[in-house]
């Protein structure tokens, strides 16, 4: 018989044996591998009402669907509500996610259950407002102290270089509010002729920021601007000045760009916004703490930059981006 012939059974019988070790490597291979659970995150956020959050919470769940995670947003009623998010933020750490992302109410006050966070190996990042606490892991956000400045420009350039203007604040002692307003006086310091005649603060409440701004004109009737530091109180106080048939007289100049401002915009009662980011900044909030799970160094800082919209760029292509981020 051919030898060829003789071989045949030989290296087919050998052929198989390979084939049937591998297959049983394999199969080994997959069992004793599991596969990765899914990450969850806990996102928990400065409030659940406001466009401002609306946009920072789809940034986040773009950012969950792109690196295959898990959400859950926890977020009190309205910002002043410090001790509401403190109680969410402990029901997170309790809950034992992979990782936090915190927009905090309070820059000392929240720093406590940070600290216990990741003292239990949840790595936490801050996003919007900072906390003090050496241990978050990163913080993802706006620059407040130039956001301030740059509402400081564009009151000078509106208003002049001269008058009387209001501040309306949001939250004495709140480390956003604190930067923005010491950016703002640092800018207007330059100008001599230009004076602070009323500072106030509205807890982050349109109907407070609405009487406020009543009555510092009331009182101040000759008042050529305000800025509003803050989403709430923009609105508020472009109620007052509707309501005061103003809109001619006095500038305003606001913070963030919901619907209602922007229409306001467009209507003339206000006349500048300065804009953060909230789309990239639940995005990338989100992005650094699953990357923060995974043991990976994330960097310390990340501005999200801001802009100043008015009347004559709102409908530059790039700033359309910024105000509407969600439409393609």
């Amino acid at each position: 018989m051919d030898k060829t012939m003789k071989l045949g059974p030989l290296i087919f019988a050998i052929l198989a044996a390979a084939f049937s070790m591998s297959s049983c490597m394999r199969n080994t291979e997959t069992e004793s591998t599991p596969t990765e659970k899914k990450k969850h995150l806990e996102v928990v956020l400065r409030s659940q009402n406001g466009d401002y959050w609306k946009t920072v919470k789809m940034g986040a769940e773009v950012a969950a669907k792109e690196f295959n995670v898990t959400l859950d947003f926890r977020a009190p009623d309205d910002e002043g509500d410090v001790k509401g998010q403190i109680a969410l933020m402990e029901q997170s750490v309790s809950s034992g996610p992979d990782a936090i992302v915190l927009a905090a109410n309070d820059y000392k006050e929240l720093s406590g259950v940070v600290d216990d966070a990741e003292g239990r190996g949840i790595p936490v990042v801050a996003i919007d407002s900072e906390v003090e606490s050496r241990k978050a892991r990163s913080f993802i956000g706006a620059n407040n102290y130039e956001a301030g400045q740059m509402a400081g420009q564009q009151l000078i350039k509106l208003a002049g270089p001269k008058g009387n203007i209001a501040i309306v604040s949001f939250k004495q002692g709140e480390r956003n509010t604190e930067l923005r307003e010491q950016g703002l006086l640092d800018e207007i310091s330059k100008y001599p002729t230009i004076k602070v005649i009323a500072k106030v603060y509205t807890m982050t409440d349109r109907g407070t920021a609405d009487q406020l701004t009543q009555g510092i004109i009331e009182k101040y009737p000759h008042l050529d601007g305000i800025v509003a530091l803050n989403e709430i109180s923009s609105i508020g106080v472009a109620d007052a000045i509707q309501r005061m048939n103003l809109q001619d007289k006095v500038k305003i100049i606001t913070f963030d760009s919901t619907s209602e401002e922007l229409e306001l915009l467009q209507e003339g009662v206000i006349q500048a916004t300065i804009i953060q980011n909230p789309f990239s900044i639940g995005y990338l909030g989100v992005k650094n703490a699953v990357e923060a799970s995974r043991g990976k160094k994330i960097p310390s800082r990340v501005d999200t930059g801001i802009k100043a919209i008015d009347l004559n760029n709102m409908f530059w292509s790039d700033n359309q981006k910024l105000l509407f981020p969600f439409i393609k």
